[in-house]
């Protein structure tokens, strides 16, 4: 329901249409003539505004010029028994919704509010999403104050304002995405489209569709006429993350668009010219990909213009407290909790996590972690982090995994010992080959080390066993 004006000097007209509009459940607001329509607009903000062309004092393209200076995302929709072409010309080049000649049904004027409303809602949405989206952006919305990050951000700064092509390369999860948005949105094109396309995520004909748009009937399926991403970020920027998996065929088409801004749709014959700025992105090494002939070399030099390399989060882990409280904020307003922080026991696992899955993997973390967590602070155990290692890479012979939080070395002894005698059935003789210690150390480690044999097998804890 919105808040209308209704501005008309015709009484009876007037108050049937706000008699209607109030019962449909619109808070509704009359005016008997121009001036007093103008007052109104200065007093109280309007959702729509119904005002006739022709009133006393004022008429209705004051009501609309004064309506768009003073609430420009107000809807005005004009009545009138004088209508002509040049008039409702005029009325739209101001900014009129729409304009109504009379007589109309009642019916037919709650059908024009509801879609002034409507309309209204989506720009507000649009607005809102433009904001959100361009503020998360600003330099000083990325956190993070690590110097390998600002290395990053420096070099950002830097091509922002060019037109110059940027591959950005790093490990999946590290903010890839983030920083190809902030080449845009803190560039000379940051008022226009910035299009994003995974290419790993489609196959080679949906891709190519995708990038460059079909006209209909260029393929089984292609009922009607697409535009393209290219076509979409015409002005601004397009961002192609996992290049890397992207076909030979489609490689080349690439870098026709880079070297002549031109292509033609699939099916199509019309060559289409575009202005957009190229930002890529790949966790994949290009470079041995060219030695090893699956990435075009004249590709890779044209998108290889300026090379961004995201630190992976082990190599920025003074970041990490930061972008823990920021996760902790969101799901915490997202799942209606009163959580504050992480415990100081819990921070501390968190710095000694590698986080092979980088930020992604931190999320993902503290969303588990605020779901479960039933205090006012997120504990090691809401982390479920204790069962991964911190390893970068495990070799084929590592079975040790320590956890985050440390253990004490006679820990992973007693723990590779027990782990031997479950394999030998709790025979000390086998356990002791396992582990390339003779039966005599075997026993002496049982003994200092606490272990107890199951209740059936408690005995040779006194006569250690010599099996033949």
């Amino acid at each position: 329901m919105g808040r209308i004006l209704v501005a008309d000097d015709h009484d009876s007209l007037r108050r049937a249409l706000a008699r209607a509009l109030t019962e449909a459940g619109h808070e509704v607001t009359e005016a008997a003539n121009g001036n007093i329509a103008l007052e109104r607009l200065h007093e109280t903000n309007f959702d729509v505004v119904l005002s006739d062309l022709k009133m006393g004092g004022s008429d209705g393209l004051d009501v609309l010029r004064t309506a768009k200076a003073l609430q420009p995302q107000t809807a005005v929709i004009l009545m009138t028994a004088f209508g002509s072409v040049h008039t409702a010309v005029e009325a739209m080049k101001i900014g009129a919704f729409d304009y109504v000649p009379k007589p109309f049904e009642i019916e037919e004027m709650e059908v024009k509010i509801d879609k002034a409303l409507e309309h209204r809602r989506l720009r507000n949405e649009v607005d809102y999403l433009r904001h959100e989206q361009g503020g998360i952006y600003t330099f000083d919305n990325i956190i993070g104050a690590s110097g390998a990050l600002q290395r990053v951000l420096d070099v950002v700064r830097k091509v922002a304002k060019s037109n110059t092509t940027v591959l950005i390369n790093g490990e999946t999860g590290t903010g890839k995405e983030l920083i190809a948005g902030a080449i845009h949105h803190n560039s000379l094109r940051a008022g226009r489209n910035f299009v994003k396309v995974n290419c790993a995520a489609l196959q080679e004909n949906l891709l190519e569709s995708e990038l460059f748009g079909h006209e209909r009937g260029a393929f089984t399926g292609a009922d009607k006429q697409r535009i393209g991403r290219f076509e979409q970020a015409d002005g601004g920027s397009l961002f192609l993350d996992e290049i890397g998996d992207m076909s030979a065929n489609t490689q080349a088409k690439i870098l026709r668009v880079l070297q002549e801004h031109e292509f033609e749709r699939l099916g199509g014959t019309r060559t289409i010219r575009v202005d957009v700025r190229l930002v890529a992105a790949t966790n994949r090494n290009l470079a041995l990909m060219v030695e090893q002939g699956q990435f075009r070399e004249d590709l890779y030099y044209r998108l290889n213009v300026v090379q961004i390399e995201m630190p992976p989060v082990r190599d920025r882990k003074e970041d990490i407290p930061a972008l823990t409280n920021f996760f902790i904020k969101r799901y915490a307003v997202e799942l209606k909790k009163r959580i504050e922080g992480v415990t100081p026991d819990a921070l501390k696992l968190l710095m000694r996590y590698n986080w092979p899955g980088n930020i992604r993997e931190l999320e993902n973390t503290i969303e588990r972690a605020a779901l479960l967590c039933e205090d006012r602070l997120i504990s090691g155990d809401d982390l479920r982090l204790g069962g991964s290692g911190t390893t970068d890479h495990d070799g084929p012979g590592t079975v040790v995994k320590i956890p985050p939080q440390g253990i004490p070395l006679e820990e992973i002894e007693r723990q590779a010992v027990v782990e031997a005698l479950k394999m030998a059935n709790w025979v000390q003789k086998d356990a002791a080959e396992l582990l390339s210690i003779s039966p005599r150390v075997m026993n002496y480690k049982i003994k200092t080390l606490g272990i107890d044999f199951p209740r059936s097998r408690r005995s040779p804890l006194v006569s250690p066993p010599m099996v033949m």
